[in-house]
């Protein structure tokens, strides 16, 4: 069990990997857009266990897994022994000898990470409350896609200091590029919850447009995530100055990309002039879920092509 790789946090993966599975990406996706079969993983069966409601993350690897010539099986924790006190342990012996990788979205890092331990197949973080793994993957793909090699370039994250900022933050010092984080007062990036080993790849804030400031990517998310609806109304009173708009995105780099893990609410964490403007690439970014998590399954079963 302890030669099986898992896809948890970001940092599991090296650069040289995550350059291989951004290469397999870019081949994939040719393969879909020309409709060529491409069936590498024939008779290989994902679970999908599902704590947290979802619409990107359920089709894309629902769809990714079908299209690679396997089969996918959705499960709801509310109708599993799971939601009924099964230990996550002994559900990751039973399920990982009936499928050959599990992808599970669920709320705290510690389930996926002990239900990892005791699985003989791969484990991928669908979400959690702490990171966001293959959001970030796409992300990046669709960074590079558009305008090259992200090392070296920044990252401006303005509002919620949440799973995908920490995530950010990781891909940072694994890819080694720039975070500018501005959040408001209170809702301040955790270094211990990110996995932060230190600050060299990152930088906060206090001033939202000071973080946009030259960045090449200008990237948000939702003021409430899951979890936190409880909180609705005062997080939109502390974030109405984090809403990003056409007056941020113009002190960010003249080429520089805007980006949005959806679902987005427009008037709230972003105008609907950015995210519907010409910097958006919010529809690719989107897409890409599939086409990196596809590399991403064969990469797991498969190692390298």
């Amino acid at each position: 069990m302890s030669t099986v790789k898992h896809f948890l946090q970001f940092k599991d993966l090296t650069v040289d990997e995550f350059g291989y599975l951004f290469e397999r990406a870019a081949e994939i996706k040719r393969y879909f857009k020309n409709y060529q079969l491409y069936h590498p993983l024939v008779d290989r069966t994902l679970a999908m266990i599902f704590e947290k409601q979802s619409t990107r993350t359920r089709l894309s690897f629902e769809a990714g897994m079908h299209q690679l010539g396997g089969s996918a099986i959705y499960l709801n924790t509310r109708d599993t022994q799971l939601g009924r006190g099964e230990p996550v342990e002994d559900a990751a012996k039973v399920i990982s000898r009936m499928v050959d990788i599990v992808m599970i979205r669920t709320f705290d890092q510690e389930i996926i990470e002990r239900f990892a331990a005791h699985s003989r197949v791969p484990v991928i973080n669908g979400l959690t409350n702490e990171y966001h793994p293959c959001q970030i993957l796409a992300d990046i793909f669709t960074f590079i896609e558009h305008r090259g090699s992200i090392k070296g370039k920044t990252v401006a994250w303005i509002g919620d200091s949440n799973n995908v900022c920490n995530t950010w933050l990781q891909a940072a010092e694994v890819l080694d590029f720039n975070v500018h984080v501005s959040t408001p007062p209170g809702y301040e990036v955790e270094a211990e919850r990110a996995g932060l080993y230190d600050d060299t790849h990152y930088e906060h804030f206090a001033d939202p447009m000071d973080a946009c400031r030259g960045a090449d990517l200008v990237t948000t998310d939702v003021w409430t995530s899951m979890g936190f609806e409880a909180e609705n109304e005062e997080r939109l009173r502390d974030f109405q100055d984090w809403q990003v708009d056409a007056d941020m995105m113009s002190v960010a780099a003249p080429d520089a990309v805007f980006m949005h893990c959806l679902p987005a609410h427009r008037g709230e964490e972003v105008t609907a002039e950015v995210i519907d403007g010409r910097q958006s690439v919010v529809w690719d970014e989107a897409e890409n879920r599939l086409h990196v998590q596809k590399a991403l399954m064969e990469y797991l079963l498969l190692g390298r092509s």
